[in-house]
């Protein structure tokens, strides 16, 4: 699942619970739910080989991402702090993923990626054509930019 979804679902969570520890744990734990979701997800190849001087493109598109992801979240939420730490929660697993990256003999990384990764390959069911994937995206964005203008 693209970074804006979870930042997106992060910022709704915070904007209709009152509870910071229960914002913190769910926005935490819907990463993994919409992991389940059909999803596409853009190339990371060079970061993944750990070619950092060749990954620029690579973190070009995560930090569009990100970037895409927060101008929704400023322009259709109240924009309090709590939102903006909700969101920045709700991707935390796959900063955890580019951590194993660079860790990679970090035993507790490892093993979170493998978890991570098994939740993201039900989210791939190659069944579902490549437009469903996007339509299931795009549909979590927008029910979020929705219900954040509630």
């Amino acid at each position: 699942m693209i970074l804006t979804c979870h930042l997106v679902i992060g910022a709704l969570i915070a904007s209709k619970i009152q509870s910071v520890p229960l914002v913190l744990s769910l926005a935490f734990l819907s990463h993994y739910f919409l992991d389940l979701l059909p999803q596409i997800e853009y190339k990371v190849d060079k970061i993944r080989a750990k070619q950092w001087s060749k990954s620029f493109s690579d973190f070009s598109k995560v930090f569009l991402d990100i970037a895409v992801g927060l101008l929704l979240i400023l322009l259709f939420s109240k924009n309090t702090v709590l939102i903006f730490v909700a969101a920045f929660v709700a991707i935390v697993p796959d900063g955890f993923t580019l951590l194993y990256i660079i860790f990679d003999k970090n035993k507790l990384l490892n093993k979170h990626r493998k978890f991570h990764k098994a939740i993201n390959l039900v989210g791939e069911n190659e069944k579902i054509p490549l437009w469903g994937k996007f339509l299931c995206q795009a549909l979590v964005v927008f029910i979020a930019v929705f219900f954040l203008l509630q």
